[in-house]
């Protein structure tokens, strides 16, 4: 479907508890200097508005804090990616937290409204919490919520403000841009009871780390595949927190027993051998909190380098 790869940095940390993300393209530009240091001068990269000056302004709501600011931000989102869409673009994005992961989702939506689209959400966190369940009130828990249209108030914890929830309303939309079950989950292991009552509730496969060693990557991709075989169109999101914190901490959320490096990199080539695949993004890169140099995004480079080099020989074929 797609003529053409576009290449986008939304490097918003509005929906972050801890603060960095926003550096994370610069720390995979640094990461990429010892082993292909012109590696990200060969691609024209569209930087998206953020708004992070608001992280310096209080919020008004514990239950989803700055999703004022967020929701402002999913615009911009939806018109940059949306249009490289509708001009035959493969948007490859660089996202500072996952709530802008949100965002991407309304832009594939509003690009192709009659197309299904499955996510493959590589990931330690389902982030399947509204501002009615998460303990943290940070919305970068909250981007498959928003996405499946979720209010999930069985598990109600939270009693967000009038204003707040006109937002979210907004945010989710008239109807979900996908179904839940057309979620396909890899190597999500840190989860509240709120998200687990989703997960069963619409079976939505999760292959944790052990499986994936198990399987092997090829079988855990074709599982995917599989699972979203009905669906049109895939977005794949990487969140380097689906990698093993014993590589580096660099990210907001580090949970131990995640994945290689060589594990990732090659679920995500694999992945991409189908042409159902419309869009990859990568997300919380945080180098203020590595502790080890930059590491993680030396590690999330590794990963990123080969699996942009498979696109582009996709678009070569």
């Amino acid at each position: 479907m797609a003529k053409n790869i576009s290449y986008m940095s939304i490097m918003s940390e509005l929906g972050a508890g801890t603060r960095g993300a926003c550096l994370g393209f610069d720390a995979l530009r640094m990461a990429s200097y010892d082993i292909d240091r012109n590696f990200f001068d060969r691609y024209k990269i569209k930087r998206i508005k953020d708004f992070n000056e608001f992280l310096f302004m209080d919020y008004t709501d514990e239950s989803a804090k700055r999703i004022d600011s967020i929701s402002l931000t999913f615009k911009y989102i939806d018109e940059e990616i949306g249009q490289e869409l509708k001009n035959g673009a493969f948007p490859v994005v660089f996202s500072g937290d996952h709530s802008n992961a949100a965002g991407t989702i309304w832009a594939i939506k509003n690009a192709y409204p009659n197309s299904r689209l499955g996510v493959v959400w590589i990931d330690a966190h389902a982030d399947l919490h509204s501002p009615y369940t998460s303990p943290s009130g940070n919305v970068h828990g909250m981007p498959l919520a928003i996405s499946i249209g979720e209010d999930n108030l069985e598990y109600k914890i939270n009693e967000p403000h009038a204003e707040t929830i006109g937002i979210w309303n907004a945010m989710k939309g008239p109807e979900p841009r996908i179904n839940p079950s057309d979620i396909f989950f890899i190597s999500v292991r840190d989860t509240e009871e709120a998200e687990e009552h989703l997960m069963k509730k619409y079976y939505i496969p999760n292959v944790k780390t052990a499986g994936v060693r198990r399987l092997g990557a090829a079988e855990v991709a074709g599982r995917a595949l599989k699972h979203l075989k009905d669906c049109d169109l895939i977005y794949v999101s990487f969140d380097v927190d689906s990698l093993d914190p014993s590589i580096s901490r660099g990210t907001g959320t580090p949970v131990p027993e995640g994945l290689t490096v060589e594990e990732a990199r090659d679920i995500i080539l694999k992945l991409l051998e189908s042409n159902k695949v419309c869009c990859f993004e990568t997300t919380e890169i945080n180098p203020l909190l590595c502790d080890k140099g930059n590491a993680m995004a030396e590690a999330a480079f590794q990963v990123i380098k080969p699996v942009i080099e498979k696109i582009e020989q996709n678009f070569e074929k």
